[in-house]
């Protein structure tokens, strides 16, 4: 068995996706639902996914939710919610409490792009996570490289919560450029209590001319800060189709990527890991 762990899902006509600006966005800007991501992993061995939020409201987590509880593909869900407000724990325990709410395993806030990017480590974000740690939830790291330092700061301050990295942290691909990046990563890998997904790198680079050997340095370095026990697969699909023909060619991008895994590598990065990450006891 696969597991995606990173993936999204969404209805245009009920909430459009405010990201979807600027040339280039014609592959994306169309409804997609859980029919279109049967079809997507269809002859990729992916069997179960963790659908992830791709708005900052709270209603499209509940939506997501329900999607999960209705759909055996989606094993999990990562909802949104504003962690620098003091509201965000109530916000939250009304998610757990609502249809689905059992397949809540974690939460994510957009601390990239942000004008302030000491989001992630301002005291109100802190208190936040650490009480989603206890309320058995992972805690998922969305930044570019301006804000890993405070993603640093963010776990410090957190040992007793799971964390998984999204996206590499989006280091600049297309320009080429792997510092700062690269001495934070290594300093973030080192907490245990922090997982990574190796997902969301192909809009990083330069769209639908990319190769593989253009991530091969961030991707080493990442097997080499995590190692094998701490990584995920993750697809980042429909985002992925800005920069990619389909589903599948994510899939053996990382294929190729982490070629020199073993047996027990494969499967570590492939399911257990995801599972492990997010509690995940029933799929």
């Amino acid at each position: 068995m696969r597991v995606d762990s990173h993936h999204h899902l969404w209805d245009l006509a009920i909430r459009p996706q405010e990201w979807m600006v600027g040339d280039g966005m014609e592959p994306v800007a169309r409804n997609f639902n859980t029919d279109d991501l049967r079809a997507a992993i269809a002859g990729t061995k992916i069997e179960k996914t963790v659908l992830v939020h791709a708005t900052t409201t709270y209603d499209e987590t509940y939506e997501l939710l329900e999607i999960a509880q209705n759909d055996e593909t989606v094993i999990a869900v990562v909802g949104w919610l504003q962690i620098d407000s003091p509201d965000a724990i109530a916000h939250c325990e009304k998610y757990l409490e609502a249809p689905g709410g059992s397949y809540l395993k974690g939460i994510r806030d957009v601390a990239q792009d942000l004008p302030d990017s000491r989001y992630l480590a301002k005291p109100q974000s802190i208190e936040t996570v650490q009480q989603l740690g206890k309320m058995g939830l992972t805690y998922d790291i969305l930044t570019k490289t301006p804000e890993l330092r405070a993603a640093i700061d963010l776990v410090k301050a957190c040992p007793e919560v799971q964390f998984v990295l999204d996206h590499i942290s989006k280091p600049y691909i297309a320009k080429g450029e792997i510092e700062p990046w690269k001495s934070l990563i290594t300093e973030l890998a080192s907490f245990e209590n922090v997982s990574c997904k190796i997902s969301g790198m192909v809009t990083e680079a330069k769209w639908n001319i990319w190769k593989t050997e253009d991530f091969a340095p961030y991707v080493d370095h990442i097997i080499e800060s995590f190692s094998p026990q701490r990584l995920m697969f993750g697809s980042d699909w429909p985002v992925a189709l800005l920069a990619t023909s389909s589903y599948s060619e994510v899939v053996h991008l990382a294929e190729r990527l982490t070629s020199k895994f073993n047996e027990k590598e494969n499967e570590l990065f492939w399911h257990k890991n995801a599972l492990s990450a997010y509690k995940i006891t029933k799929w």
